[in-house]
């Protein structure tokens, strides 16, 4: 039976998402709000922002479930294989 390894995010990678993605968005409001142009083209922008970030989330959210269902239907199957494999006597002969 082969022992799935789980990968885990280190803390260290998980703060440097938090932060890269906190400068971004941080970036990009300072950006906006210095931008010389006028008020509706500046709220324009800020909420395709906003629509840019939460689909972001969303799509990650998307992609890491379609992960986690491919995990689990790979569990089951390799916990299948694992009992034909236990029931299975290669030296039972049929018939006698």
């Amino acid at each position: 039976m082969s022992k799935v390894i789980a990968q885990q995010t280190t803390a260290g990678s998980a703060a440097q998402a938090v932060f890269s993605f906190g400068r971004a968005l941080g970036s990009m409001l300072v950006g906006g709000a210095y931008l010389p142009v006028g008020g509706w083209l500046r709220a324009f922008l800020g909420v395709g922002l906003l629509y840019v970030v939460t689909s972001t989330f969303t799509l990650a959210k998307v992609v890491r479930d379609r992960q986690e269902v491919g995990q689990m239907v790979s569990r089951v199957d390799q916990a299948r294989l694992d009992k034909l494999l236990a029931e299975h006597d290669p030296f039972k002969v049929e018939g006698l």
